[in-house]
């Protein structure tokens, strides 16, 4: 079977929904078709990510990308009703809270949150005693203070890729639950897609948002991108005393972070893991390695009962850790979206904002994606974002 459509995106998880929904809600006439083969998200990266939301990065275009981030998911339920019902996505607006353990540290933070305010973020340098103030049970006897956000948070991720798959879907994108095997091209433009079960789709612009499986999906047209997946867990856990107050998403000076959700504590650590789809998450994870971390910082966590857990996979960027963001330089027509390593979840409303500009328009124009170009390997024109959790 031969199909014919305008653009095509492979990947219907949070990034690739949200670049549907943006070109459709910005006016684009064309036919949008989605591929994506886990039709119940059972596998997908989007609803295994911790959710997290926050601006306190190192680099002006992450940073730009998380405020426009905060600004759209809270305005997220009342944006993206569909037939009148509000597309609530739970998004807690607690902070997120980093930990340092030194004066060389605060100093580090001290930089970072000058950056920051140059982008409109109002972020804080907190010292002990205004730390004692957002969370009061923590153990500050290795804490020389932390950099703050109140505005940032966590939502339930979810309900935001489905939020954009629906309204996507009332404006006209169509979802296809198949696999795409590979990418089709003649001469140097990309031509469509062909599925695992032969069919074939032709399109002038294919986007590849992939997440995982996206590097796989390049070496089929011999363009190979820096990109790995990594098994990254999260376990869900009760504490025997409750908090006096809700958590921001806090990163420890160890990496180890920890946020409510709901009544529950869900905590994780980018572990070195070897590279490949890996589903599966122990115990002993916590156990061995995030409890003992977790009882030192908060009292209340030291007698902890797990409630569940989970494994998702980042698309570890190999390079610089940061995002690919745009078209091609040795294939027209051909557009990436990947490489967001952990951070697909806060970026993504962002991203298809302005993959909808540069695909209608030929430019950005909220926010300029040039430094997350692919060209910027071939440059040594990498961003390095000292903020990685």
């Amino acid at each position: 079977m031969q199909k014919q459509t305008d653009i095509i995106i492979v990947g219907g998880g949070v990034i690739g929904s949200s670049i549907a929904y943006h070109l459709l809600e910005d006016g684009y006439t064309g036919d949008i078709t989605i591929f994506e083969k886990d039709k119940r998200y059972e596998f997908s990266s989007t609803p295994r990510s911790a959710g997290g939301i926050r601006q306190l990065f190192t680099t002006g275009i992450n940073i730009e990308m998380g405020k426009y981030a905060v600004e759209k998911y809270a305005a997220f339920p009342e944006e993206m009703k569909v037939d009148g019902e509000r597309a609530e996505i739970d998004f807690q607006q607690h902070g997120y809270l980093f930990l340092v353990s030194d004066e060389q540290e605060m100093k580090q933070l001290e930089r970072q949150a000058k950056l920051q305010e140059q982008y409109g973020v109002r972020s804080k340098m907190l010292g002990k005693a205004d730390l004692l103030d957002v969370i009061p049970e923590l153990n500050l006897e290795d804490i020389a203070g932390g950099l703050y956000s109140s505005e940032d948070g966590y939502l339930d991720p979810y309900s935001v890729m489905q939020g954009y798959a629906k309204k996507a879907k009332q404006l006209g994108a169509t979802f296809v639950y198949e696999e795409v095997h590979e990418i089709l091209k003649i001469r140097n433009h990309v031509s469509g897609v062909k599925t695992a079960d032969e069919n074939v789709y032709h399109a002038p612009v294919v986007i590849n948002c992939a997440g995982p499986w996206a590097p796989y999906l390049s070496e089929t047209v011999d363009l190979p991108i820096p990109v790995t997946p990594l098994k990254r867990q999260i376990i869900q856990f009760n504490a025997a005393e409750p908090l006096e107050k809700k958590l921001p998403l806090t990163v420890d000076p160890s990496g180890v972070y920890f946020r409510h959700e709901g009544s529950s504590i869900i905590s994780g650590y980018s572990e070195d893991v070897k590279p490949g789809i890996d589903f599966s998450w122990k115990r002993s994870f916590f156990m061995d390695f995030l409890w003992p971390i977790l009882a030192n910082r908060v009292p209340n966590f030291e007698k902890a009962k797990i409630q569940s857990g989970w494994a998702g996979i980042y698309s570890h960027n190999t390079v610089d850790q940061n995002a690919i963001i745009g078209e091609h330089p040795d294939l027209k027509g051909y557009h990436l979206a990947v490489g967001f390593s952990g951070h697909g979840m806060q970026q993504a409303p962002a991203v298809g904002k302005g993959l909808s500009e540069y695909i209608r328009t030929g430019a950005y124009e909220t926010i300029d994606f040039t430094p997350l170009r692919f060209e910027r390997f071939y440059e040594k024109d990498f961003v390095i974002e000292e903020a990685i959790v």
